[in-house]
């Protein structure tokens, strides 16, 4: 068989590094040869890891099908968040802890899906059930993806099994849960640095929701203001997307990691649908969603059944 290269979703957060680069690991030991890679920049939140970790990001790649034939996707599933060319190639597997959306095969392949905050916590399973053993960086990695889905265990998306599978993970990693995860959010929320283009883009996902094209991207700062201090350029830019890819509603989501709200800036002719999916009132574009930090389980679906 051909090298399998294994991939989560496009604008890359730490889930979908950390866990593109374990399970390759693991497919690897297992006599299969397999190659992590990404289809976006590495975030801050993420460099972190793999620098505390002493670990290289995968290589960028666009397009897949000129390097092989098979591939192995994490933490997601819906064909508009994967490779451009994701329909030349054969999906042999899917790890995935998220909706089943827009995604069909020809084959049968092995199909992993799990209620869980995170497809590492899924992972740390089946290092178990196929009996390899986890190095010491690749468990530091997998605590990340951990750490960062689940925002130190505050976000409505953690479960019991996300939180004993972190446990396990610093011991062999020697770390220490909460210095060291509080320390890589922090990594990931300053965004003193980061452009209106870069922030926009940092972790976005299009959905497709019943006749609605919809992307919703979020970001977590320690202090929301560095964001919405910025509104009428961020506003403009969102405009433009909307435009480019012919959405019918951007929804961008500033998290604050401290108090778990979020504020939102909606753009779109569908900007109607979030007042009615959070029972808030957008004053000149935007609202305070209090309680607020997860995409997969407080804001999609919500909006899904809006939409729909």
């Amino acid at each position: 068989m051909d090298k399998v290269l294994v991939f989560g979703h496009k604008n890359p957060d730490t889930d979908t590094i950390c866990s593109a680069i374990a399970y390759a690991h693991l497919k690897n030991k297992l006599g299969i040869e397999a190659e992590p890679v990404r289809l976006g920049d590495v975030n801050g939140e993420t460099k972190y890891a793999l620098d505390y970790f002493k670990m290289e990001a995968p290589r960028f790649v666009e397009k897949v099908a000129n390097e092989t034939n098979g591939v192995i996707l994490v933490d997601h599933n819906e064909r508009q968040q994967s490779a451009d060319d994701i329909d030349q190639v054969k999906v042999l597997e899917v790890i995935d802890h998220h909706r089943i959306a827009n995604f069909e095969t020809s084959d049968p392949l092995y199909y992993r899906a799990e209620p869980v905050g995170c497809t590492a916590t899924i992972l740390n399973k089946m290092y178990k059930e196929n009996g390899v053993e986890i190095s010491k960086e690749v468990a530091g990695l997998m605590l990340s993806a951990i750490i960062s889905d689940s925002l130190l265990f505050k976000s409505p998306t953690c479960t019991e099994q996300d939180i004993a599978a972190a446990k396990e993970l610093a011991s062999i990693a020697e770390v220490d849960v909460d210095s060291y995860g509080l320390a890589m959010l922090k990594a990931g929320a300053d965004l003193s640095d980061k452009t209106i283009d870069q922030l926009v883009s940092l972790d976005a996902k299009e959905f497709q929701m019943g006749n609605h094209k919809v992307e919703i991207a979020q970001v977590n700062a320690v202090d929301i203001n560095d964001v919405l201090n910025r509104k009428e350029e961020l506003e403009s830019k969102l405009t433009s997307v909307l435009a480019e890819k012919n959405l019918d509603l951007f929804l961008f989501v500033v998290t604050d990691i401290l108090n778990s709200d979020s504020t939102a800036v909606a753009i779109g002719q569908a900007t109607d649908a979030v007042e009615k999916a959070f029972n808030v009132k957008l004053e000149n574009n935007s609202a305070l969603l209090k309680g607020v930090v997860s995409r997969k389980k407080q804001i999609v679906p919500q909006l899904t059944d809006v939409l729909k």
